[in-house]
């Protein structure tokens, strides 16, 4: 466990060092509020604890801020898991900072790139409207341990975007998170696993 909490941070000082220096060279604007800010997904989970099981769950976001290639979202995200045993619904609310094309960090040698050598073999006839992204998560989560306080949630993603039409694209996203949660009176540390796919627009 220290071992990918030390991966998860040196995975965010990484991202946040080398996204100046690209987008800097962009002639980038701050934006609130920009076009597609607000999206809708459905999430498929596999976590240990809190229960150990697969669901399926809904979440919801908006874009407060972008610059750039950089934008930061505000995510809420519910899951529910109903049987004879128990009831268990867990709330989220994250912040998630993305840095949208952080392939293109990559665009050398000049003759053959290696950003649209990786575009090509990802996405094929997509390569030039995918918008792949990697992100961080950082929030909290009800119950939290000892059902008094938010449990805290740390984590990473990686997805893509494509728009499809003017105001509209679709988003897949698979994402992994640790947090405290409170489940049938006990507390304790779960993980999991989510891939999403959903709307923006």
């Amino acid at each position: 466990m220290p071992h990918l909490l030390s991966r998860l941070w040196l995975f965010a000082i990484t991202l946040f060092l080398l996204i100046p220096g690209y987008a800097s060279g962009q002639e980038a604007f701050l934006e609130v509020f920009p076009i597609r800010p607000f999206s809708f997904d459905v999430a498929f989970r596999q976590q240990t604890y809190a229960p150990d099981d697969r669901e399926i769950g809904i979440q919801a976001g908006i874009t407060a801020l972008r610059y750039g290639n950089l934008e930061v979202r505000t995510i809420y995200q519910f899951f529910s898991v109903h049987s004879q045993e128990f009831t268990s619904d867990q709330h989220s609310l994250y912040l998630n900072p993305r840095w949208n094309n952080f392939i293109d960090i990559l665009d050398f040698p000049s003759r053959m790139p290696i950003n649209r050598l990786i575009r090509h073999l990802l996405f094929g006839p997509l390569e030039d409207r995918a918008v792949p992204y990697v992100g961080l998560l950082a929030g909290g989560v009800l119950p939290g341990p000892g059902n008094s306080a938010p449990g805290g949630l740390i984590g990473g993603q990686i997805g893509v975007r494509f728009p499809v039409a003017r105001g509209l694209s679709v988003d897949m996203t698979l994402q992994y998170a640790q947090y405290g949660v409170d489940f049938r009176g006990e507390a304790g540390q779960a993980q999991q696993w989510i891939f999403t796919t959903g709307v923006r627009f």
